[in-house]
């Protein structure tokens, strides 16, 4: 006969508590007082840099506990565009190549073309920020200091789970972490910086119980004085700076700017303009499907991709084909006022017609030109309801005003693409260039008391 041992109940919760205590204890306490040392791939520059390399200052990243960044990698499933693609996991967050699109970009850009998913830039900043010129292992001589925590990652894989606690979990114990570290402390992290690679609104949840959507990450009082970089920023909040969209033309030299510039600048454009996208059924007075209706209804003039009949997740050979074709295209707002397809369609040479200012004038005044005249086109989405012709309006437009708009979008092109580090750019500032230039233009600002916004210190080429 085998003999039975009984546990009490409150043994058990006892013993679960003290599991979960230690727990706390080993995240919070990971790093000593004194930052870890670790080793990063240096970029190929020379071993003494001039005092012009980063007159701004120089980034110390954090060596994170791995289940902050690299742990949340681990799942990848190209299938289910509700979860994380393998795009973001692979080449660095670049994605794989897209080699089909060799029939249809010339000689070696093919090469510079990859399946990168629009969500992917904190992997991406990362990688660059590793290999990047003013990176420094010695935190007493940063200016700035970066925190390669994916909260992307970590908040996206719960995004469609009914558990609050879960989309914020990993955020919390990272704050834990970031709490315990002499530098953070110094300065209340005013001078600490974080990318977060989905919108701003996935941060920002509700207290309203009929609105629990996202984390609510931005509003945990440490993270008060961080900035961040995001694809789509808040209104009227100076700690939020708006930075492109990874799109997937990713140029390795100056060599392959210039010819992708060329490119586009030459291309036949037998199409006034192209709208790509899905309806939204769920959406009462849908403006894409609206515009679907209308772009089927004028094809003579409009080349349409329905995203509901055709793959568009991390672009494919019909986008590339119908933005290099097109004069202009259509760029509604998306499931938010932002949606990469902007940068998709000014990567590819044809001028942007936006319905509503927040899509791009009000978001990455850091990357894209002034006078959003001079390079796009502007209808009120209510106008085009009430009657108001996109077709009329655009042919309004002479060959002459085209191909200026068209120039100032290809001159752009630069600033609002994530080169690969190779031999790196050395004539022109991409769009990861920009952002921690105008970051670490603030920071340093910042203690030499002079208070710019972020918003007011962008670089421009």
């Amino acid at each position: 006969m085998k003999a039975r041992i009984s546990v009490h109940p409150y043994l058990c919760l006892f013993t679960s508590f003290l599991f979960i205590q230690a727990l706390v204890f080993l995240i919070t306490h990971t790093a000593p007082p004194s930052l870890p040392i670790r080793t990063f791939n240096p970029p190929p520059v020379a071993a003494v840099l001039s005092p012009d390399e980063c007159r701004s200052g120089k980034v110390y990243v954090y060596d994170l506990p791995p289940m902050f960044n690299k742990d949340l990698l681990a799942s990848c499933d190209d299938l289910d565009p509700w979860n994380w693609q393998c795009g973001i996991i692979s080449n660095d967050g670049y994605g794989r190549r897209a080699t089909e699109f060799a029939g249809i970009l010339p000689g070696n850009l093919a090469t510079t073309s990859y399946r990168t998913n629009q969500f992917s830039s904190e992997v991406i900043f990362h990688y660059r920020l590793l290999n990047y010129k003013c990176t420094t292992l010695d935190p007493e001589s940063a200016t700035a200091f970066y925190i390669p925590f994916y909260a992307g990652l970590a908040v996206g894989k719960n995004l469609w789970r009914n558990d609050t606690k879960m989309r914020d979990w990993h955020c919390e114990m990272m704050l834990r972490w970031v709490l315990n570290q002499t530098y953070y402390q110094r300065a209340n992290g005013s001078d600490h910086f974080i990318t977060l690679s989905r919108i701003t609104w996935d941060f920002r949840r509700l207290t309203d119980p009929l609105k629990l959507w996202g984390s609510s990450f931005l509003n945990m009082p440490l993270m008060q004085n961080v900035t961040r970089f995001t694809i789509e920023k808040a209104p009227g909040d100076d700690y939020d700076v708006g930075v492109p969209y990874p799109t997937g033309f990713h140029p390795s030299s100056d060599s392959d700017v210039v010819q992708w510039q060329s490119f586009v600048r030459n291309r036949n454009r037998s199409s006034l303009f192209t709208f790509i996208g899905a309806a939204r059924g769920s959406i009462e007075n849908d403006f894409r499907a609206f515009l679907l209706s209308y772009c089927y209804n004028d094809s003579d003039s409009c080349r349409v991709v329905d995203c509901a009949v055709t793959q568009c997740s991390n672009g494919t050979s019909a986008i590339l084909e119908a933005l290099l074709d097109s004069k202009f295209c259509l760029q509604p707002k998306g499931d938010s006022y932002t949606r990469r397809s902007v940068f998709d369609c000014m990567v590819a040479g044809s001028v942007p017609v936006f319905f509503w200012k927040r899509t791009a004038y009000d978001q990455y005044d850091w990357f894209l030109p002034g006078e959003p005249e001079s390079w796009s086109v502007f209808i009120d989405h209510e106008d085009v309801r009430n009657g108001t012709s996109i077709r009329d309006v655009l042919q309004r437009y002479s060959g002459e005003e085209v191909g200026r708009m068209r120039e100032k979008v290809i001159e752009s092109i630069p600033r609002i693409v994530y080169a690969r580090p190779g031999k790196g750019l050395e004539g022109f500032r991409d769009a990861f260039d920009i952002a921690v230039e105008g970051v670490l233009r603030r920071f340093k600002e910042q203690k030499e008391g002079r208070g710019v916004y972020a918003g007011e210190v962008g670089v421009r080429r």
